[in-house]
Order: structure tokens, then C-alpha cells, then sequence
């Protein structure tokens, strides 16, 4: 039966093996952006407004 690991670990495992060290900023930055999104739904839209 396989292990199970959690999704960022799993990712972090394959960054340290396959070196593929450029798509760390390009995850961070993608994740930043959904939350981003996901607050411009809610009631703090306003203040997430006034960031741009």
C-alpha cells in the first residue's frame, strides 16, 4: 500500500530531488493571487482594494 504524505511535502520532495527550483516562486506567487481572489469575495474586498 502506498504512503501517504501531504501535498506540500510530497512537493517539497520533488523540488529537492528533481532540482526544479524555479517552480517554488511560481507557486508562491499563484497561491498568493487565489488568496487574493478569495478575499475579493468576502466583506474584506474593500481593504484588498486599497492594496493596488
Amino acid at each position: 500500500m502506498a504512503q501517504k504524505r501531504p501535498l506540500l511535502r510530497e512537493f517539497w520532495g520533488f523540488l529537492m530531488v528533481n532540482k526544479k527550483w524555479w517552480l517554488l516562486p511560481l507557486v508562491l506567487a499563484m497561491l498568493a493571487l487565489g488568496g487574493l481572489v478569495f478575499l475579493a469575495g468576502t466583506p474584506v474586498a474593500p481593504f484588498v482594494y486599497t492594496l493596488f
